[in-house]
């Protein structure tokens, strides 16, 4: 059975499932016959594109939720594995993407660091945006337009990111943040 089979396969069988439907239910909502169906979740069917479209239309679910690889329930990131974003002439700051966005999350998660001195500039994002911010070590200033706000190790700070806003480090030693960035639905 080919890779596209066995997901499609496993993601009909716990979709179905999880809606609590029959197959004699995702028959009738989709057109496509039981048997077919049945087929289907056991790899033993090519269904064509117009019959997968059927099934994700009855089913009230997009497209390629049926094709798609599901993600695992568990995912580990390791700090030696992720490329640093940096700047180290202009602002001695390293950004590490531990989770970039992903449409159906619509956050993405950074790790920071900013040496002794060092400054991270950001112009506004889209509106709406906001960002959270933790501090694990060190010390940092926030500048929100003409609002500024230090921060020390254990402090945390949620703001609308929809305008200029900077990090600097002010303190002695790494300041070491964690950035959440939330991006409202279009």
């Amino acid at each position: 059975m080919e890779d596209i089979q066995r997901v499609l396969a496993k993601n009909v069988r716990e979709i179905r499932e999880k809606q609590k439907l029959s197959l004699e239910k995702v028959a009738e909502l989709s057109g496509v016959s039981k048997t077919m169906i049945g087929q289907i979740e056991r790899g033993e069917s090519s269904p064509t594109i117009t019959t997968l479209w059927k099934i994700a239309n009855g089913l009230k679910i997009s497209f390629t939720s049926l094709i798609q690889k599901p993600q695992p329930d568990t995912t580990v990131v390791r700090k030696a594995e992720v490329q640093a974003l940096t700047d180290e002439q202009a602002g001695a700051y390293r950004i590490y993407p531990a989770f970039p966005f992903e449409a159906d999350k619509r956050f993405e998660l950074y790790t920071v660091e900013i040496e002794e001195g060092g400054l991270l500039s950001s112009g506004a994002h889209r509106e709406g945006t906001e960002e959270f911010l933790t501090v694990f070590s060190g010390e940092l200033t926030v500048a929100i337009q003409e609002e500024t706000h230090t921060l020390h190790a254990g402090d945390s700070i949620r703001f609308k990111a929809d305008r200029p806003h900077s990090y600097r480090n002010q303190g002695k030693g790494l300041a070491q943040v964690s950035m959440l960035i939330y991006y409202p639905v279009s």
